[in-house]
């Protein structure tokens, strides 16, 4: 089953990220049979998790994500730009937008970046798993000039079970790699969007995220 009236709303936060990075020289059919319930009435607005000791933490969706030394967080000016109601859950939520360089600096190398975003399965009519999310997701990645490098596949990470599919795009000189990683959570469509320069940079960026997993002490040395 396809989706139903399919909106970009909530991709164009991913997409203009991808955007803004290639202007420097810089957003989902399933193999799963199962077909999950989800609540769709009074779902609430989810927390949109908070950065502390460069570690971004959500509760709500009980992931956290640590970022690499010296990165720059963007998801407040990039919630402005949107003009995003974060009240309203049926809306899509930016919950963090974070690049190793400004974004606003122009360079010569691809600003590696990780965007998190949520949007209510109830936007999607039809939606019945994540990897379902990745026909929209195809459809406008390949609009703004990728191509597919991996046709979406089940990935694991930690306890938690996701989809995820590779794009890439040509840059110049450069390729820009994208991975999208979705879940589906509490109502609402999660979807971990990482860019890089190559491939090992996107799976080290990937490696940042944990499901559950309690903050280690830090090394005695």
């Amino acid at each position: 089953m396809g989706i139903r009236g399919f909106r970009h709303s909530g991709m164009s936060l991913v997409m203009a990220v991808a955007t803004l990075l290639h202007a420097q020289v810089v957003a989902q059919s399933s193999s799963s049979s199962s077909k999950p319930r989800f609540e769709q009435s009074h779902i609430s607005a989810p927390d949109p998790g908070s950065i502390a000791n460069g570690l971004y933490h959500n509760s709500f969706f009980g992931f956290d994500y640590k970022l690499h030394f010296g990165w720059v967080d963007r998801t407040t000016e990039m919630k402005q730009d949107s003009s995003e109601d974060s009240n309203d859950p049926k809306k899509s939520i930016l919950l963090l937008a974070a690049f190793e360089h400004p974004p606003e600096v122009a360079g010569d190398t691809v600003n590696s970046a990780v965007v998190v975003a949520a949007e209510a399965v109830s936007s999607y009519p039809g939606l019945q798993n994540a990897g379902q999310y990745f026909g929209p997701v195809t459809e406008l990645t390949k609009s703004k000039g990728f191509t597919v490098v991996n046709e979406p596949y089940e990935f694991r990470v930690g306890m938690a079970q996701l989809v995820r599919g590779d794009f890439s795009k040509p840059l110049g000189s450069l390729t820009m790699h994208q991975s999208t990683l979705v879940m589906i959570e509490k109502g609402f469509v999660v979807s971990l969007t990482f860019i890089a320069g190559s491939e090992d940079d996107v799976d080290q960026l990937i490696e940042g995220l944990g499901f559950g997993r309690k903050e280690m002490p830090a090394a005695h040395k």
